[in-house]
């Protein structure tokens, strides 16, 4: 079926939704750097691409984001300025609203905070719409705490509006962690059935094999090339720069502890230490660490691990391993950092949402909307 992507980012939602075999027919993002990335991993052609590749990246950054490069599809920079009409007919509309109003990290405004309000834009837009017009699903995701900010109240309103509209909702909480990705992520998805179209249930949806198809490990070792600017960090969580680059990059890890939050280093709880073989919900810092085992070509500060006989250090997350823990594979990572700097990458990968899980939910959707289905 066809959709659209609101509140778009660099694409979870639609790379998920193609996985199962959707079609995306246009897509809504504020964020320019995102907005970048977006248009480089999805619409680019290898033309386009070679003819940029010459570019330096700043100009390269501007330049995507002409109407040309977008190849005919449908795109609005801001919801708060698109007019119902203009929007491509789709069967599901899909987004993950801004979640900074409802998040436990942050002032918990809920629905009074003036990002997260525009889930209520999108409805008015549904509402716009003629009956025969109406998206027959949509397919919401927000932190877990959307469920219980302002004592469920927010939740309530949600679920009224969208009953307003002519939707009822139903809801799971889903962690990444159990569909393939080493990262504990759990967030709240919610689809809403247009009623007297879509009847069939989604919920609930299972996880890959209600294990960690993977473990940190295989994303937390380099196994390209160093450069001078990757980073360690000592036992007290201070950065320190490698002073000599290896041609082999780190060896590989089998130290098998725990995932570091490095925003609290200094943590002897599960706060700082996340898990064996799991990194930390990923934010848009995405100040996440492993320890790795020192290679004797590195310089670094380093202490030694008695249990494990070899001298350890923690070093931070790279971008691309941020990606792999949302679901990403390499060419995409690849395809975002075309046009972006490091800390737009973190950002990018922490705001995002795990395109494993998407494709797990919108293949439920998809036998829903078959016939007899």
């Amino acid at each position: 079926m066809k959709f659209i992507d609101f509140f778009a980012g660099i694409g979870g939602f639609r790379r998920g939704m193609e996985l199962a075999g959707h079609e995306c027919v246009g897509f809504c993002e504020f964020d320019k750097f995102a907005t970048a990335s977006y248009i480089s991993m999805h619409l680019l052609t290898e033309e386009q691409r070679k003819a940029l590749e010459d570019i330096p990246i700043k100009k390269r950054q501007k330049e995507i984001l002409k109407e040309e490069y977008r190849n005919g599809e449908w795109y609005a920079n801001d919801i708060r300025r698109v007019y119902a009409g203009d929007i491509p007919k789709a069967d599901c509309w899909c987004f993950g609203f801004p979640c900074q109003d409802i998040s436990v990290a942050g002032k918990q405004a809920g629905f009074q905070g003036n990002r997260s309000s525009l889930f209520f834009r999108v409805m008015y837009l549904v509402g716009q719409l003629k009956e025969e017009d109406k998206p027959t699903y949509l397919f919401i995701e927000n932190v877990k705490n959307l469920l219980s900010v302002n004592g469920g109240w927010d939740f309530a309103r949600l679920l009224i509006e969208m009953e307003q509209w002519g939707y009822d909702a139903e809801w799971q909480v889903l962690n990444s962690k159990d569909f393939g990705v080493p990262q504990n992520r759990e967030r709240c998805f919610i689809i809403g059935h247009l009623r007297g179209r879509s009847s069939a249930e989604v919920f609930p949806v299972e996880g890959a094999d209600g294990k960690n198809s993977v473990s940190l490990n295989l994303f937390g070792c380099l196994n390209g090339r160093n450069s001078q600017r990757d980073r360690v960090y000592s036992d007290d969580g201070v950065a320190i720069k490698v002073k000599e680059a290896t041609k082999q990059g780190y060896s590989e890890c089998r130290v098998g502890v725990d995932a570091v939050n490095l925003s609290v280093p200094g943590s002897k709880t599960r706060r700082g230490r996340v898990g064996k073989e799991i990194a930390n919900t990923l934010d848009t810092s995405c100040n996440q660490g492993i320890f790795v085992q020192v290679s004797e070509e590195l310089v670094v500060y380093a202490v030694w691990y008695e249990k494990y006989q070899c001298y350890i250090a923690i070093r931070k997350l790279t971008p691309k391993e941020c990606f792999r823990l949302q679901g990403w594979s390499d060419d995409y990572f690849e395809k975002a950092e075309f046009v972006n700097s490091d800390s737009q990458l973190y950002k990018q990968a922490g705001n995002g949402v795990t395109v494993s899980v998407i494709k797990a939910i919108a293949e439920k959707l998809k036998l829903g909307d078959e016939p007899n289905g």
